[in-house]
């Protein structure tokens, strides 16, 4: 593969901070509303101007699906803009999630219109956002997380449609309308650039496994990948994937993401004795490269409580890595830079950004997390210090 033939970065920095969007219905049922919640909203100058000490000039944002379409085909961008305005006052680029796990009041992935429904909605961004910024590079994730919230909707009953043992049609669906929604989106605007957000994972069978069982393993861990292989063509032809859908991949990867399958075991990535099993994230990467030979990014990363420098640094090791092999990786996103209760239990929350929360004081109050400072800035030097062989020159 020439890297040269792949275009240069879109991106404004190789670093990005991701806000916490979800307008999801929780596992009670209930809507949760994270802009808001977290801060983000109210905040925005403030937590864009914090943004700049660390050179995070592009940002990962959400429009809330559910609260722009009260009514069928009526669409309320106000917030939108006043997110953008930001945006401009600030120099920070937005990537935008146009689903990012929230569906409006009167549908479900199973809904007989959800696919033309997105698509509408699809176009309807586009008008405003180029009637706002009519230049310029526009980044979009349609449908966020496929393969995580049709397990959480399908399966696990976390969300909606409530559904257990229909993971797979709650998939189908939800790339029925990721294709949908991308062509509409290329047609208003045939200069987007479409970035996917999927979980990177690996998945091992137990010590000591049959034959059947690393089979199993073997294809749990493959199907990571479907909904990426649907939007490309090579799985479900009939929903219309094609090559040209697929732009720029991005990678979804934390702490819990390698596990055994049966019985389900965790693999500690630090545990001071490593599981053999566990693969470096440097591996992982290069394995979903060849898999697509389209340029990627980690689209969001995070550790919980005191793990997180260490976390940072290991990423900024793998980042590197990765760019010395001469690999075309974009991106990596903090995710979330500013830190989010849990959807069901909003009173408990993750301390996993590089901002905490102070919910003592309005806001809630940001607090920088000092070690999770000094070791991003540590992974920074050591993703500028990795200069690709072939591959375009990054900002980092």
């Amino acid at each position: 593969m020439d890297f040269t033939t792949l275009g240069a970065s879109p991106f404004q920095s190789f670093w990005w901070g991701g806000f916490e969007c979800t307008d999801q219905l929780n596992a009670f049922g209930n809507r949760v509303d994270f802009l808001p919640l977290t801060g983000h909203l109210p905040l925005l100058d403030e937590d864009y101007a914090a943004l700049a000490p660390f050179n995070l000039r592009t940002v990962r944002e959400g429009i809330r699906w559910a609260h722009i379409e009260k009514t069928p085909y009526q669409y309320d961008f106000s917030t939108v803009k006043i997110m953008l305005d930001a945006g401009q006052r600030h120099g920070i680029q937005q990537v935008w999630d146009l689903c990012h796990f929230g569906y409006p009041d009167d549908l479900t992935p199973l809904h007989p219109m959800f696919a033309r429904r997105f698509a509408a909605l699809c176009r309807a961004f586009v008008d405003f956002y180029r009637s706002q910024q009519p230049t310029g590079t526009l980044i979009v994730t349609p449908i966020n997380e496929v393969s995580f919230i049709s397990w959480l909707g399908g399966d696990a009953r976390g969300t909606s449609p409530y559904c257990n043992g229909n993971g797979w049609q709650v998939k189908y669906e939800l790339m029925r309308a990721y294709i949908e929604g991308a062509n509409a989106l290329r047609e208003a605007d045939p200069s987007i650039r479409l970035l996917t957000t999927e979980p990177l994972i690996a998945i091992a069978p137990r010590f000591g496994a049959s034959a059947r069982e690393i089979r199993e393993a073997r294809e749990a861990h493959t199907n990571q990948f479907q909904a990426t292989d649907i939007l490309c063509g090579r799985l479900c032809p009939e929903l219309g994937g094609h090559p040209t859908l697929l732009d720029i991949v991005g990678f979804n990867y934390y702490y819990d993401n390698q596990w055994q399958l049966n019985p389900h075991y965790i693999m500690g990535w630090n545990d001071d004795v490593p599981d053999p099993r566990l693969r470096p994230l440097r591996q992982l990467l290069r394995e979903a490269y060849r898999r697509y030979e389209r340029p990627f990014a980690i689209t969001e990363t995070s550790h919980p409580a005191e793990d997180r420098p260490v976390w940072l640094r290991m990423i900024g090791q793998e980042c590197a890595a990765v760019l010395a092999e001469g690999l075309p990786l974009w991106g990596a996103c903090l995710y979330p830079v500013v830190d989010r209760p849990d959807w069901d239990h909003l009173d408990q929350w993750h301390r996993s950004g590089l901002w905490d929360a102070d919910l003592s004081r309005p806001g809630p109050a940001r607090v920088l997390h000092q070690p999770s400072a000094e070791a991003l800035l540590e992974a920074q030097a050591m993703v500028a210090a990795a200069r690709p062989r072939r591959a375009p020159a990054l900002v980092s």
